[in-house]
């Protein structure tokens, strides 16, 4: 017996409001499967579309940080969260972006022990502050940041990276909603 994808309902696609169908056929094709997290936040279309209009506006954009940083940021903060979703299928997306099939477990478990940058140290750094301690940040957080070659753009990305998948990690967490078992050999071979 499949474990439920969300705690809550999943909508039928043919009952969605068609941009949102539209969107998780998109994904569908792309990737060859539906990642649940879709599914369970269509229930709701408005949030779902503020969700991922946001999501793409962090994660989709060009120029900054690389897809791969900005991957390794997510896993980074959802492991600190303890949100299985995010660090599997994240995980699963930062080995794609990484080319390399250690590099999301080494950042889940604990990325302060994994191969790294020290560029992406001081990222991982500020975003697991961002995610665990915002009230403490200050000015020689940025400081340690531009010292790594980070511009004032990237640093508001890499907080409001860690920030929003704080959101989605809660949410995730929440809903109960299970990662596919497609995300677990994604990127390993």
């Amino acid at each position: 017996m499949t474990a439920p994808i969300s705690r809550f309902p999943i909508p039928a696609l043919a009952d969605l409001p068609p941009d949102i169908r539209a969107r998780i056929e998109m994904v569908a094709e792309k990737s060859g499967f539906v990642p649940n997290v879709f599914l369970a936040l269509a229930a709701r279309p408005d949030e779902f579309r503020a969700f991922f209009a946001y999501h793409d506006a962090l994660m989709a954009k060009e120029g900054g940080l690389s897809k791969a940083e900005r991957e390794m940021i997510v896993v980074a903060t959802s492991a600190a969260n303890q949100c299985q979703y995010c660090v599997i299928a994240h995980g699963a997306i930062l080995r794609v972006r990484a080319k390399n099939p250690l590099i999301a477990d080494q950042v889940a478990t604990n990325y302060r022990k994994a191969d790294l940058s020290p560029r992406e140290r001081a990222m991982l750094d500020f975003a697991l502050k961002v995610a665990l301690a915002a009230h403490a940040i200050d000015d020689a957080d940025y400081a340690r940041l531009h010292a790594a070659g980070f511009s004032e753009a990237e640093t508001w990305d890499i907080a409001a990276i860690a920030a929003f998948f704080g959101m989605s990690n809660r949410l995730a967490n929440a809903f109960a909603i299970r990662p596919n078992d497609e995300f677990y050999r994604l990127g390993r071979e």
